[in-house]
């Protein structure tokens, strides 16, 4: 996606508007809008006339079920290829009661649901929270070991600051070298992702591959669990791990074996978000995301070496605080998710006059 260099030709949309993504209405890419301000011209507008009240029909057709409905009138070949076009979207038959009931709708779910949300939000901060501990925990563990006792020195790196005085600072050609294997195009496909590192790519899955995935892939690069997988192009944002999986990457990755250390300190180290600003550092392009890591710059990146048997407790104490975190992340999304699908069926409870709310407000 991209902006458009002017917005000369865009629509006008004007608050309690009904605004409609024909091309992506399949998934509930529509809804009324609070905001005045323009959107693309391929987009539609729609009025409604004094017997609606918006807000009761922003909540009733983003139901599911609506979306759902929507999706069987859309034309085109493939999913992703559906057009929902006004014709077919106004023919559609839908409930409507009194005006004054719709009103009295939209102030009960406005006040459950706005409860709801503030709850949620409460939940998320938390996990952001929880996430943002895990990161320092590792961070500090990979950079400043396990010894509050431990004599310190001066890494000469501003965001890194003291470190060890017993550990090596090496760069991350004593540890990597950069190898190429092809001719394994039956492999399973992976993929480097920032959030996730090395994961499996579905080939047939076409939404899921945003990018191009060749018929022929005997051109991309095989790797076996434990080698080290970079994509140069998004190094700088963390796009690179060891790999838990074999099989084939990108033709565009360096792949990389791993030798001189433990391969899961080396993980968690390189991963944390005291290994990212150097990737981001040593990156070069004319703009940010055309960014790339030539192989000299890669193996330029200093890393620090604890002993070994202090690189297995790191491993093991990381592991440790971080299943308790996880543990907490998934018991609180768990409780974010039950209420989201509660405000859900409240929703279409009341909306669809399963629940009596006439006497609620």
């Amino acid at each position: 996606m991209f902006e458009a260099e002017s917005t000369i030709g865009y629509n006008v949309v004007h608050v309690g508007q009904f605004v409609m993504n024909i091309m992506l209405a399949w998934n509930g890419s529509y809804a009324v809008s609070d905001y005045e301000g323009i959107i693309s011209p391929s987009y539609c507008i729609f009025n409604f006339n004094e017997k609606c009240a918006q807000k009761y029909f922003h909540y009733l057709l983003r139901l599911p079920s609506y979306a759902g409905a929507f999706k069987t009138m859309s034309k085109g070949i493939i999913e992703s290829r559906l057009r929902l076009y006004p014709i077919y979207f106004l023919a559609f038959k839908t409930i409507i009661p009194p005006l004054a009931d719709q009103e009295k709708i939209v102030r009960y779910l406005d006040s459950k649901t706005s409860k709801i949300d503030a709850y949620v939000a409460d939940k998320e901060k938390e996990i952001q929270l929880l996430q943002e501990l895990k990161q320092k925990t590792i961070a500090e563990a990979v950079t400043k070991g396990l010894n509050p006792n431990a004599k310190m020195r001066y890494s000469d790196i501003s965001w890194i600051g003291m470190i060890p005085e017993h550990w090596e600072m090496k760069q991350l050609r004593s540890f990597l070298s950069l190898f190429t294997e092809k001719g394994h195009g039956d492999a399973q496909l992976l993929s480097v992702t920032r959030e996730q590192g090395v994961i499996l790519r579905d080939k047939d899955n076409k939404e899921e591959n945003h990018n191009f995935v060749p018929e022929d892939l005997s051109g991309y690069k095989y790797i076996e669990k434990g080698d080290f997988a970079i994509n140069k192009m998004k190094a700088w944002q963390g796009s690179y791990a060891v790999s838990d999986y074999c099989g084939i990457v990108s033709p565009a990755y360096f792949t990389c074996k791993l030798k001189g250390v433990n391969k899961d300190f080396f993980s968690r180290a390189i991963r944390s978000k005291a290994y990212i600003p150097f990737f981001t550092q040593y990156s070069k392009g004319i703009r940010v995301d055309q960014w790339d890591l030539n192989p000299n710059a890669l193996k330029s990146i200093p890393f620090l070496l604890p002993p070994v048997d202090e690189q297995r407790a790191i491993v093991s104490y990381i592991e440790e605080k971080c299943q308790k975190i996880d543990t907490l992340i998934t018991e609180l999304q768990a409780e974010i998710n039950y209420l989201k699908e509660y405000k859900q069926r409240l929703i279409a409870d009341v909306v669809t006059g399963q629940v009596n709310v006439q006497n609620e407000i």
